[in-house]
């Protein structure tokens, strides 16, 4: 293993390893079984909880959801746990995510008990954004690698049109006006990386593109998650599928070594 891709496996050890569902859940309110439905949905709506938990002898047994609650008690209106309903606080994002795959909420087990719940706007908060923007800085470090290593003294050149050539090149003035130690290379945007990745056969093969129109494909929507993580946008919304493909492809995109 080279030196770079030493590099590049220790940081994504770092990003898997230095996250966890701790660092977003937020505690999960809860009211007693016996708590009358319309006072534990007035709580609900002034707090805007959407679920709570259930508690039976001290503990948390379940959740209702505001929609449930018009007459009775809590307990009537209880949900029980169903497998994969329950994730531990210790979980990293890429497990988190492929379990809120098909769930829009997740419950947290801290200390061996449900005290704590995750849903999907909670992946818009700061840490998960570093981490898929880190994520995706790891898979462009692998394509720089590829290029640098198929194509010496940028003869990468010909894969690129002349508008996106101009465009590196006044970058590349601009950066080395500054003083900063950079090379062509350095100055190309994502997608400019990806399409010379993907028009040549054998780079395609290594970065694990299973074809050029679905390698384009999955360029450019790294690039708009990219995009929008670097100005704060909406991510969950806009980039959804895109974010469980990455996590599902974490040993495809940046698992692999030249």
């Amino acid at each position: 293993m080279s030196t770079s891709s030493a590099s590049q496996q220790r940081l994504r050890r770092m990003f898997e390893e230095g996250f966890s569902v701790a660092d977003i859940a937020e505690p999960l309110a809860s009211f007693d079984a016996a708590t009358p439905a319309d006072h534990a949905l007035a709580v609900m709506i002034r707090r805007n909880y959407r679920v709570a938990g259930v508690r039976h002898e001290g503990v948390i047994r379940g959740y209702v959801r505001q929609e449930d609650l018009d007459t009775g008690n809590c307990g009537d209106a209880l949900h029980e746990f169903l497998e994969g309903d329950i994730v531990p606080d210790s979980a990293g994002f890429p497990q988190l995510i492929a379990a809120l795959k098909d769930r829009s909420q997740l419950f947290v087990d801290v200390l061996g008990q449900v005290g704590g719940i995750v849903t999907r706007t909670d992946l818009e908060k700061p840490s998960v954004r570093m981490w898929l923007f880190g994520m995706i800085t790891i898979i462009e470090m692998g394509l720089t690698r590829l290029i640098e290593m198929a194509y010496p003294d940028d003869s990468w050149q010909h894969h690129l049109s002349q508008g996106r050539l101009d465009k590196a090149q006044m970058l590349f003035e601009e950066r080395r006006r500054r003083e900063q130690d950079v090379d062509l290379l350095d100055c190309l945007q994502f997608s400019d990386r990806g399409r010379i990745v993907l028009r040549d056969e054998a780079l395609r093969t290594r970065a694990g593109f299973v074809s050029r129109s679905r390698g384009e494909q999955t360029v450019t929507q790294l690039e708009s998650l990219r995009n929008n993580l670097a100005h704060s946008q909406d991510i969950v919304g806009s980039n959804w599928d895109t974010i469980v493909k990455l996590t599902e492809n974490l040993d495809k995109f940046v698992g692999r070594s030249p």
